[in-house]
């Protein structure tokens, strides 16, 4: 029953423009969203190690970690904004925008920019979330502007 409490006060909350902090979301279990870069589909895994809902925009939040493809690891620092909600009796969808700036450090380096979807599926025999799915869509595109590669990022 508390979950479905929880889950019902979310869908009002954001109606009523107060978003509660599902900063927990976006930390993915601890475990790394895996996807491709570029046209040749080169393996790229995102690391969110903190997430912190905005104090003053409840509908943002800050978010660190850090991206390998192949051996280049570079930190980043962004945020995530959520800028829709759809609710249906067993499932919810999330919709918005991130922008992750990676830290400087050569041609390798840049900033991710796009969409994300976040479709989770309500039991109401457990009373607990399950079946969540993130999908980040956008681009990565290099500080000196030589390079720019579209990416594709799921929890997994």
């Amino acid at each position: 029953m508390k979950k479905l409490l929880l889950l019902f006060l979310f869908a009002a909350n954001f109606v009523l423009g107060q978003m509660p902090d599902i900063s927990t979301v976006w930390l993915n279990n601890s475990n790394p969203y895996i996807g491709t870069i570029g046209s040749k589909g080169q393996e790229l895994k995102l690391k969110i190690n903190t997430s912190e809902q905005n104090k003053k925009n409840d509908q943002e939040y800050f978010i660190s970690g850090y991206s390998l493809v192949d051996n280049n690891y570079a930190k980043f620092e962004g945020k995530i904004t959520i800028s829709k909600y759809k609710d249906a009796k067993k499932q919810g969808t999330i919709f918005g925008e991130y922008e992750l700036a990676e830290e400087n450090k050569g041609k390798h380096s840049g900033l991710f920019k796009g969409k994300f979807v976040y479709n989770f599926k309500w039991n109401r025999q457990t009373e607990k979330v399950e079946g969540q799915y993130i999908e980040l869509i956008g681009d990565w595109k290099s500080y000196d502007g030589t390079l720019d590669f579209k990416t594709r990022l799921k929890n997994h």
